[in-house]
């Protein structure tokens, strides 16, 4: 269903502004933006954020049809700076109403963005995040892209929600979400300095603790990961970053309330257990774990102005955080 424009007497389309953030995947890289290029309602705008790539993603980006800007960082400021990066440009440079955000490694299916569009527009309430469903290489859909459900989501919310065969969420990851500018504007972006992990987990909680949001299976993409799998994979050294930045969340992010700060750190703490029991090598765990218990609890994220001084993207995070 096509959003109405003011030629039909209806409100005017929203702007939709895509963001794919990119790093060392040049054949993936174009098949995303291909997807993008194939959507049945194309995005007005694609912003992509080269993260200091070192093979051909730059070339692949800057000659793809697809592409309104590609914005190139001096260094690689992982998953979350990179986020933060392109969403700040978007609503600032190119005056998004809606940021649709993904990793190169995502390739959307041709009506993922109008099926987007068609929950939010159907839906009663104003939507701050929805998702699309991600699949893996054969079909299956892919456990680490599974959006959180929402619980305590009222009776209204759950009927709403199913009559577009949609379900009300909690929380998303960075595979394909649709994000209204007005809450970025509100909340802010996601914190580069979580680099690599739970920055998606944080900040689409940061959105929708006071907000809704909708899984939106009918909107399908494939999301090309090596392995399947959920997030109990064995992350070896990097345990690091997980166990620092789900200490940084639980402990100094507004994102969840009392109860949830207990229901997730449960969670976290039983998944954990898995990882180590199958991992094949626990010394580099526990190391990860003493590491980042001592860098989570040592100090808080920087703010992002810090974290991104002197990029090409320093002006458009002011603009859209200002003095946070």
């Amino acid at each position: 269903m096509a959003e109405p424009t003011a030629a039909d007497g209806g409100s005017p389309a929203p702007r939709v502004v895509a963001v794919v953030v990119a790093w060392n995947r040049a054949e993936l890289l174009g098949r995303c933006l291909d997807g993008l290029d194939g959507q049945t309602r194309r995005p007005d705008a694609v912003v992509v954020i080269d993260n200091a790539s070192t093979d051909d993603s730059p070339r692949v980006a800057a000659g793809h049809p697809a592409v309104t800007e590609v914005v190139t960082m001096p260094k690689n400021t992982g998953g979350a700076g990179g986020f933060a990066s392109g969403i700040a440009v978007a609503c600032h440079r190119h005056g998004a109403d809606l940021v649709w955000i993904m990793d190169d490694d995502t390739v959307p299916g041709p009506g993922a963005l109008e099926a987007l569009l068609e929950a939010r527009e159907r839906y009663p309430r104003p939507t701050a995040v929805l998702a699309s469903r991600a699949d893996w290489r054969d079909g299956r859909e892919h456990p680490m892209n599974t959006p959180r459900a929402r619980f305590g989501a009222t009776r209204e919310q759950r009927r709403d929600a199913a009559r577009l065969g949609c379900r009300p969420i909690r929380s998303a990851s960075f595979v394909s979400i649709l994000l209204d500018a007005r809450a970025v504007h509100d909340e802010g972006l996601p914190l580069s300095d979580y680099f690599l992990w739970n920055d998606d987990f944080e900040y689409t909680t940061r959105l929708l603790r006071f907000r809704e949001g909708l899984y939106v299976p009918a909107s399908r993409v494939a999301h090309l990961t090596e392995r399947f799998g959920g997030t109990s994979a064995d992350p070896g050294p990097r345990f690091r970053l997980e166990v620092r930045n789900k200490v940084w969340m639980f402990t100094r992010s507004p994102a969840l309330a009392g109860w949830e700060r207990l229901l997730y750190g449960a969670s976290t703490l039983r998944r954990w257990a898995a990882t180590f029991r199958a991992s094949s090598d626990r010394a580099a765990l526990r190391s990860g774990l003493r590491r980042g218990l001592r860098d989570g609890l040592r100090r808080g994220p920087r703010r992002n102005a810090r974290v991104l001084a002197g990029t090409p993207v320093e002006a458009d995070v002011l603009a859209v955080e200002g003095g946070r």
